[in-house]
C-alpha cells in the first residue's frame, strides 16, 4: 500500500506540456461527447437499414404476391367468364325443361277433367240402358198379355198374336242387348273410375311439379345473376390488383433508393464512429505522451494513486504464488465457468476465490481516497472483473436492469474501454467514456488504468474511475 503524503508530492513539471495535457484530455472529453452520440446514431443507423432491408424484402415479397394473384385472377375470370357462358346455357335448358313439365303437367291435369266428365256420361249410360231395359221388360209383359188375348179371340185374333209373338221377340231381343251394353258399360266405367283416381293422383303430383318449376325457374335466375355478379366482381377484382400492382410498380424504385441512402448513410455514420474512436485514442495518447515528458495534469494524483495500488496488487499475487495459495498457471488461466441463472451473464475463473480474498482491502481504499472516484476493480487482460467493490456486488435479483447497475462483479466487460484497460502495457491509460449503468442511463467518467504484473507476466490492470467535475 502507498500513503497519502506520497501522493501529494508533485515533481516538477513543464507548463508547456502541462498545457498540452489538460487541452489533449478536454478535447478527448468532448470526443467521447462526440462519440457516444455517433455510437448512438449507428446502432440506429443500423437498425433503421435492417428495418429498411426488411421492408424492402416484404414488398418484394408483395409484389411477387400480386404477380401469382394477377395470374390467379386472368385465370378466374377466363373460368368466370366459361362458367357464366355454361350457367347461361343450363338456365336456358332448364328453363326449356319446365316449360315442358309445365305443359305436361297442365295436360294431365285436363286429362283428369275429361276423364271425370267421361265417368260422368257413362254413368248416364248406364242409367238410360237401365230404363231401356225395364221398358223393353214391360212391353215383352204386355206381348204375353197381347198373345193370350188373341188366343181369346181364335181367327179373329190370329193376326195379332203374330204381332205380338213379333213384339215379344223384339223385347227379348232388345232386353239382352240391353243387358250386354249394362255389363260392357260397367266394365268401362270401372275402367274409367281407376282411371280417374290414378289421373287425379297424377293430377295432383302435376300441381307439385308446376309449383316446383315455378321455385326452379326463381332459383335458376338466382344462379344466373350469381354468375354475373361472379363475373363482374372478378373483372373488378382484376382492376383492383392491377392498380395495386402498378403502386408497387411505382414505390419499388423509391423505396430502393431510401434503402441505398439509408445503407450509405449508415456506413458514413459507421465510419465517422470508427474514425471519433481513432481520435479518442490519439487524445488519450498525447495525454499520456505529455505526461511522459514532464507535463502535469490535475489527474496526475489519480496517476501516481492507480500505479501505486497496481503494484500493490501485484506484489500481493506474487506472495499469494510463492506461498502456494494459488499456481501461477492457475493464476493466468481464463476459463471461466457461467453462474447459472444469472442476467447480466456472471462467470468465474480458477482465481476468482483469491481475488476476492486480496483485492477488497486494496479497491475499497481507494473509494476513500476522493469523492470523485466511483469504483476500483481490477480486470484481466479479457476485461473480466472477478471482484468489484462491495457496493456493486450485491447478489442477483429478478430484474436485470437492476443487476446491471448494481450486481457489476464476476462479468466481463469487453467493450473499448474495458479491452484497453485490461491490455495496457504502458504505465498508465487515461481514458474518457460514457459509462452504461443501465437502463439506457449514461454517466461521463475518466477511467485511470495501470497493468498488473505478477512475475514478470502481464496479467490484466487496476482501474480507477472518477467523475468528470
Amino acid at each position: 500500500m502507498i500513503h497519502d503524503k506520497a501522493l501529494a508530492a508533485e515533481p516538477a513539471v513543464d507548463p508547456l506540456l502541462s498545457g498540452l495535457a489538460r487541452n489533449a484530455a478536454a478535447l478527448g472529453f468532448e470526443i467521447v461527447e462526440i462519440s457516444g452520440f455517433l455510437d448512438e446514431v449507428d446502432q440506429r443507423s443500423g437498425q433503421q437499414v435492417a428495418a429498411v432491408r426488411d421492408v424492402t424484402r416484404a414488398a418484394q415479397e408483395l409484389t411477387a404476391a400480386s404477380v401469382r394473384m394477377r395470374d390467379g385472377l386472368d385465370s378466374l375470370a377466363k373460368l368466370s367468364a366459361g362458367t357464366g357462358e355454361t350457367v347461361a346455357s343450363s338456365v336456358e335448358l332448364l328453363r326449356s325443361s319446365s316449360r315442358r313439365a309445365q305443359d305436361v303437367a297442365g295436360w294431365v291435369r285436363g286429362l283428369a277433367a275429361q276423364m271425370a266428365e267421361m265417368s260422368a256420361a257413362l254413368s248416364t249410360v248406364l242409367k238410360s240402358n237401365a230404363e231401356i231395359a225395364s221398358i223393353a221388360s214391360q212391353v215383352n209383359i204386355l206381348a204375353i198379355n197381347a198373345k193370350i188375348e188373341a188366343a181369346r179371340a181364335g181367327s179373329a185374333g190370329r193376326g195379332f198374336g203374330v204381332v205380338a209373338e213379333a213384339i215379344n221377340d223384339l223385347s227379348g231381343r232388345t232386353a239382352k242387348a240391353a243387358q250386354t251394353i249394362s255389363e260392357q258399360v260397367s266394365g268401362l266405367s270401372g275402367r274409367v273410375g281407376a282411371l280417374t283416381d290414378e289421373t287425379g293422383q297424377i293430377a295432383g303430383t302435376a300441381g307439385e311439379v308446376i309449383a316446383d318449376a315455378a321455385a326452379a325457374d326463381v332459383a335458376v335466375g338466382e344462379i344466373a345473376g350469381a354468375a354475373q355478379a361472379s363475373i363482374a366482381h372478378a373483372q373488378s377484382l382484376q382492376g383492383e390488383q392491377a392498380r395495386m400492382l402498378e403502386a408497387l410498380d411505382r414505390f419499388q424504385p423509391t423505396f430502393r433508393k431510401i434503402g441505398d441512402s439509408a445503407d450509405t448513410t449508415a456506413h458514413g455514420v459507421h465510419d465517422a464512429s470508427r474514425k471519433v474512436r481513432s481520435l479518442v485514442d490519439r487524445a488519450e495518447a498525447m495525454v499520456q505522451s505529455s505526461v511522459a515528458l514532464g507535463g502535469g495534469t490535475r489527474d496526475q494524483r489519480f496517476i501516481d494513486r492507480v500505479k501505486a495500488d497496481a503494484a500493490a496488487i501485484g506484489a500481493a499475487f506474487d506472495a499469494a504464488v510463492e506461498r502456494g495459495e494459488i499456481g501461477l498457471e492457475a493464476l493466468f488461466d481464463q476459463r471461466y465457468r457461467e453462474v447459472p441463472g444469472t442476467d447480466p451473464k456472471q462467470v468465474l475463473a480458477p482465481f476468482t476465490e483469491l481475488t476476492d480474498r486480496l483485492l477488497p482491502p486494496i479497491q475499497e481504499a481507494a473509494l476513500d481516497f476522493d469523492p470523485q472516484v466511483v469504483f476500483c476493480a481490477a480486470v484481466d487482460t479479457n476485461g473480466y472483473l472477478p471482484t468489484h467493490n462491495r457496493r456493486f456486488s450485491q447478489p442477483q435479483g429478478a430484474d436485470p436492469v437492476w443487476n446491471a447497475a448494481n450486481c457489476r462483479n464476476r462479468r466481463i466487460f469487453d467493450d473499448r474501454v474495458g479491452l484497453k484497460a485490461g491490455r495496457n502495457t504502458e504505465p498508465f491509460l487515461l481514458q474518457v467514456y460514457r459509462r452504461d449503468m443501465g437502463g439506457g442511463d449514461f454517466v461521463m467518467m475518466k477511467d485511470l488504468s495501470a497493468p498488473i504484473l505478477v512475475q514478470g507476466r502481464h496479467w490484466g490492470g487496476l482501474r480507477l474511475a472518477y467523475r468528470i467535475r
